[in-house]
């Protein structure tokens, strides 16, 4: 009955010692890591099994296995969680292809209101309808174990990544002629730059509209910051809705002023409005070039009769590819107003909401600040 307390030589290395010291003391590695290491260094210095059980705290059985492992194996793969092997596997390899193939589609391919798959749903589609395609090892199939076998097939079903569709096929032509007109207002700071003067002279602006601007008023007083208590103000989560107003906007590329309308919609009247804006801001010999992208109110015919009624090449208009409008550089500017200027905006009336962006429109003037595009540039060279 007393084999098993009876002590056996133990024999470690500098280094091995070493290394189970630093284990021993570790407040970063496992519980039963650091456990074995002063198993293993309080039985090198008193070989006893009960001994050492009585001073870390555990049986004097699990001291004795520790250090059988130790003997066995080396002390410090002593110290390691020795692998299990577990249970076998109930799903087969054809279960899993089915179940992947499945997650593949959309849910409502089957039937389901839902358009696309939830983990939870998918398990209760596979229980219901594997054993009938020849799998009842699905047959209790749970949600955990879907989701461990797409997340090993790397496949997330419930999610969407949207991508961009090229349906303009003179994409890259298009892309060249704005790229072109950049390269242009390029050679024209360089130019300004260097004091020489020019032939005609030209403006080239960057146009664009933003629509839906929210007139939103708060329905109680925004509380103020408090040092020390309240670090941010404090907004009632309710609000009352005043409508919107469209931004029409467009940025001279070579001073940076920016030219601007608030109207209630962005139709060809609105857009004309904007054009005759234009039109006062420069000397009648100025050419006056437009990037824009091809919204219907740029090419109605209401627009291309009010064009043709003005002096020859006043106008000149370079349209952005569909779904380039990443080309304009006034979307760089809408998302810095936004950013700076509208967002947290709380109006008591759509007329407050244009006198406040019209007011930052006026901050944005007095300091201009000149945009420059560079990417892909030297293309137009």
């Amino acid at each position: 009955m007393a084999g098993w307390r009876r002590a056996v030589e133990l024999t470690m290395t500098e280094e091995e010692i070493e290394r189970l010291t630093v284990l021993s003391r570790s407040r970063t590695e496992a519980a039963s890591r650091v456990s074995r290491a002063q198993m293993l260094l309080a039985y090198r210095e008193n070989p006893s099994f009960c001994a050492v059980g009585k001073r870390i705290g555990v049986h004097h059985q699990t001291v004795q296995r520790c250090v059988e492992r130790a003997l066995a194996y080396g002390p410090l793969a002593a110290i390691e969680d020795r692998p299990r092997p577990g249970k076998e596997p109930v799903i087969t390899p054809e279960a899993k292809a089915w179940l992947v193939s499945l997650a593949c589609d959309k849910a409502k391919e089957h039937g389901y209101p839902h358009e696309l798959w939830t983990t939870r749903l998918l398990a209760r589609h596979a229980r219901d309808h594997g054993p009938a395609a020849g799998h009842e090892c699905l047959a209790k199939l749970v949600q955990g174990t879907v989701c461990k076998i797409l997340s090993h097939e790397e496949i997330k079903p419930h999610k969407v990544r949207y991508y961009l569709e090229r349906r303009d096929a003179e994409f890259e032509q298009k892309m060249a002629e704005v790229l072109c007109v950049y390269r242009e207002v390029q050679i024209l700071k360089k130019a300004a730059a260097k004091s020489k003067k020019s032939g005609k002279p030209v403006a080239i602006v960057s146009y664009d509209e933003k629509p839906g601007i929210q007139a939103l008023a708060t329905t109680a007083p925004d509380l103020p910051p408090v040092p020390g208590t309240y670090a941010t103000f404090a907004r009632d989560h309710e609000y009352k809705r005043h409508g919107t107003l469209s931004l029409l906007a467009g940025i001279d590329l070579l001073t940076g002023k920016v030219h601007a309308l608030v109207k209630e919609r962005h139709r060809s009247r609105e857009f004309i409005e904007f054009l005759k804006l234009l039109d006062a801001a420069y000397p009648a010999d100025t050419a006056i070039k437009l990037i824009l992208d091809n919204h219907s109110a740029h090419i109605s015919r209401e627009t291309q009769a009010w064009l043709a009624a003005q002096p020859a090449n006043r106008f000149e208009f370079t349209f952005t590819p569909k779904h380039g409008s990443w080309l304009n550089l006034i979307e760089g500017f809408f998302s810095k107003f936004t950013r700076s200027i509208l967002r947290h905006i709380r109006v008591t009336s759509k007329h407050e909401l244009k006198e406040r962006i019209m007011a930052g429109i006026d901050d944005v003037n007095r300091h201009p600040v000149i945009h420059t595009w560079s990417y892909k540039l030297a293309e137009a060279a």
